[in-house]
């Protein structure tokens, strides 16, 4: 079909074709439905297009503007009224008002869609308003719907002009380069936001025209894309090599960075995993090289737009942080909370642009995505639609199938390692002596005693014996004590709160083990008998009757708190290989510890009685009842189990970058997550509560895993993904841990620039960065009874922060 321009030019207009991608096996998937495509006079590979879900506008003729309705591309409303080229166009609703804002070097014109069309319609030619004059050479165009006003950059200056009438607001100059893009803040209509090729971005007062924040020189390539994520209050940029940063947006106006991204890493890595999961007989003809090769290009990101709120799969929209990354090959799906890279949609195959300029992406009418597309190499312009069927096909490999949970929804099987049971050696059950026991009860009174206390029946209601945890507090962020726990310097290597959150145990690098108070006051008990090396794990009992030390002797010792040596020594002789993590399991039933690629589970039975001539004798016992093996045969490096209730689910990570879940009711391995992190998990941290607050079930599910120069992630284990990622802290080279807090709303974490961390769990931005230490914050720990937050370092120093209303709930 042709149709004709406004001097007789032909507009070349190709049936609609799919894109197909090829897959390892062969057969084809379709992606794209090209709508149509436009061939131009002139090129118009770095001119801002225009799309919308109704409407797209292209150049046409040079001066000319064709807009195209999405849904019948016949009959295109042709704008003439430019005098030169037009180089900037945006679509955006003003006052319920469709409008396009277009820009040449003469005019800055705001056309009415509606009144186009009408005027057209009664043979009248189709007239703009003039906003804006000799300008110079616009690049961006935005648009302020709600105060009707229209940014326009130009050189490295920035125009605000009035959408009304031809009035200009603000000239906003402070860039040393000329600036690419500016945007509107959506939720504060007098921010306006710039980035520009002296690669920083600026944060503007429109009104006074002043800046309230300007960022550091982020990338050696320009700045080209700008982006707001509004449920967050964060903004993205993307720049010419493909980075992308996230930074908060709070009301003070310090923008803080969240998050740095790298399109070609995240997509090599995409590749890498794509390769690992294809059968043996798919991989045959892939080399390194292959793989190498589609990456080495840089991906500049030309344009970023929000996932649809009713588009696609529903755990995408549970997510709300999936974005469209727009580059110069394809479009790229990316969740900005866990840092993956969901799908690539490749410019290639029938597509007729294989390479992009410049391009406008936005949702259509019935929730699709249609993307403008305008070539690096030729004169033409594409509208490409994706195909929502094959989408969703890809979007339901991220849904959440309940398979695994850590409270367990069935009971033992009979053959389950959890059902084993320690026999008590030198305990014989008594032979009954003599006729019934009954005889020998002559008209014994039923109490001995002068007293009987009273049943209480008439007395006030008992008061409840765990007060519950303020879950609404605030997070902990003011220091209120702080002391050192040794007069050498040595490292706090753990701590652990005991479960009713009164006492605090504490490893210390110099073999030593202490036991102090919740309050921090008064002398430590100290433990020195057990351990000749660095103690890396303290764990209570869930009766809090015990607690357990280990340490890279490796020796495993149980201690009673009221005794200083412990009543059972695990040694060498047992483990080949240093502790990795030890804790009581399944509510003190069975010792859990890591030694190698070993996952030991041990039976026990513990005396305190002792006899004076038999010192030497241990009277207390235990048995290996269990041993399995990391499913990749590599070292475990750290372990976690919940032990508050009865839980099958005990995950270990190992030193080839695992995360592997053990389902002990079956003693296997369930399920794995390769390439958990670009380095080796050093901890695990599991959201356990506390006896002192209940959560949902499945809030049980998520847990944290930490790795140097790799940051923290939290993950769900129902879907073994990655559901957060949290960056803002430092961990370069030391261990640093990380826990929740007992309600679930809060994450800590060390960090290695002398502070700790608390973020939101709902956020992947920093709420407290608690500076008052001395050294690297390797250990945090919540109090699981009060709002309160424990920090050990590297030099030896407790800090005991409260949070600023505890004092109002006391």
């Amino acid at each position: 079909m042709i149709y004709r321009g406004h001097q007789g030019n032909p507009i070349r207009t190709i049936t609609p074709c799919i894109k197909r991608d090829s897959m390892a096996d062969g057969s084809s998937v379709q992606y794209f439905i090209e709508r149509f495509s436009v061939t131009c006079n002139w090129p118009v590979s770095h001119v801002q297009l225009a799309c919308c879900s109704s409407h797209c506008a292209v150049p046409w003729q040079d001066k000319n503007i064709r807009v195209y309705t999405t849904n019948n591309l016949e009959h295109p409303l042709e704008l003439t009224g430019h005098h030169g080229n037009v180089s900037a166009m945006v679509l955006g609703t003003v006052k319920d008002r469709l409008i396009l804002c277009s820009a040449s070097e003469e005019y800055v014109i705001v056309w009415d869609i509606n009144r186009c069309y009408r005027q057209v319609k009664e043979g009248v030619i189709a007239s703009g308003r003039v906003v804006g004059t000799l300008l110079g050479r616009v690049v961006h165009l935005s648009l302020c719907p709600q105060t009707s006003k229209v940014a326009a950059c130009s050189g490295s200056r920035v125009f605000v002009l009035n959408a009304e009438r031809e009035e200009v607001l603000a000239v906003l100059k402070a860039h040393l380069g000329p600036v690419t893009t500016s945007e509107f803040c959506p939720w504060d209509f007098n921010l306006l936001i710039s980035i520009s090729e002296d690669r920083t971005f600026k944060v503007w007062d429109v009104k006074k025209g002043d800046v309230l924040f300007q960022s550091a020189v982020l990338s050696a390539s320009p700045l080209l894309s700008l982006f707001f994520m509004e449920q967050n209050r964060q903004l993205i940029t993307g720049s010419g090599d493909g980075q992308l940063w996230c930074h908060t947006l709070p009301a003070d106006h310090k923008c803080r960075l969240v998050t740095k991204l790298d399109l070609s890493k995240l997509e090599q890595k995409l590749e890498n995993l794509r390769i690992i999961n294809l059968p043996p007989n798919g991989r045959d003809g892939i080399t390194h090289n292959d793989v190498r090769g589609t990456v080495e290009t840089a991906k500049p990101v030309l344009r970023i737009w929000a996932q649809g709120p009713k588009y696609g799969h529903a755990s995408m929209h549970q997510r709300g942080s999936c974005v469209w990354i727009g580059s110069s090959d394809g479009l790229y799906l990316l969740d900005l909370d866990t840092s993956e890279l969901l799908i690539t949609l490749p410019f290639k195959g029938d597509l007729s642009i294989s390479m992009a300029g410049s391009l406008a992406i936005s949702h259509g009418c019935a929730e699709n995505i249609l993307c403008l597309l305008s070539s690096l190499f030729e004169s033409s312009v594409v509208l490409t639609e994706v195909n929502n069927a094959q989408l969703d096909d890809l979007l339901k490999g991220f849904s959440l199938e309940e398979q695994l949970s850590v409270v367990p929804s069935s009971p033992l099987v009979p053959e389950s390692p959890l059902n084993a049971e320690l026999t008590k050696l030198g305990l014989k059950p008594k032979k009954k002596k003599g006729g019934s026991c009954q005889k020998s009860v002559k008209n014994q009174p039923l109490v001995f005693h002068t007293q009987v206390k009273s049943s209480g029946y008439n007395a006030a209601p008992w008061k409840s014996l765990l007060a519950e945890y303020p879950s609404q507090c605030e997070a902990p962020s003011m220091c209120s004590i702080q002391l050192s726990v040794s007069t050498t310097q040595t490292t706090v290597s753990s701590l652990q709160y005991s479960g009713d959150g009164k006492h605090i145990l504490c490893g210390l690098g110099d073999s030593s083990v202490l036991l102090y108070n919740s309050s921090l006051t008064g002398d430590p008990a100290v433990y020195t008998a057990g351990h000749g090396k660095t103690v890396n794990c303290v764990f209570w009992s869930h009766s809090k009757q015990w607690f357990l030390s280990s340490s890279e002797d490796p020796t495993l010792c149980i201690w009673t708190p009221s005794v200083a040596e412990p009543v059972l020594t695990m040694g060498c002789d047992q483990f080949a290989k240093p502790i990795r993590g030890a804790q009581f399991y399944y509510l003190d039933k069975f010792l859990l510890l890591a030694s190698g690629s070993d996952l030991l589970l041990y039976l026990y039975h513990l005396d305190t009685t002792r006899d004076d001539i038999k010192r030497y004798k241990d009277r207390s016992k235990s048995k290996l009842t269990g041993k399995f093996y990391m499913k990749t045969g590599t070292d475990i490096t750290s372990i976690s189990a919940i032990n508050d209730f009865y839980s099958y689910i005990v995950l270990a990570a190992g030193a080839d970058r695992t995360i592997q879940v053990f389902d002990m009711n079956h003693g296997c391995v369930a399920t794995q997550i390769p390439d958990a992190h670009s380095r080796a998990v050093h901890h695990l941290a599991q959201n356990k509560g506390s006896l002192f607050c209940s959560q949902t079930p499945e809030s049980y599910n998520l847990f944290l895993s930490s790795a140097v120069t790799d940051g923290l992630k939290m993950w769900d284990l129902r879907s073994a993904r990655c559901v957060r990622r949290y960056e803002s802290h430092v961990n370069r080279c030391h261990q640093c841990t990380a826990t929740f807090s007992p309600c679930g709303r809060f994450i800590a974490t060390g960090s290695e620039d002398h502070s700790a961390y608390i973020y939101d769990t709902r956020n992947s931005g920093f709420l407290h960065k608690l500076q008052r230490h001395s050294d690297t914050v390797l250990n945090v720990l919540f109090n699981p009874a009060n709002p309160e937050l424990l920090t050990g370092t590297l030099n030896g120093m407790l800090a005991l922060f409260h949070s600023v209303d505890s004092s109002l709930l006391s």
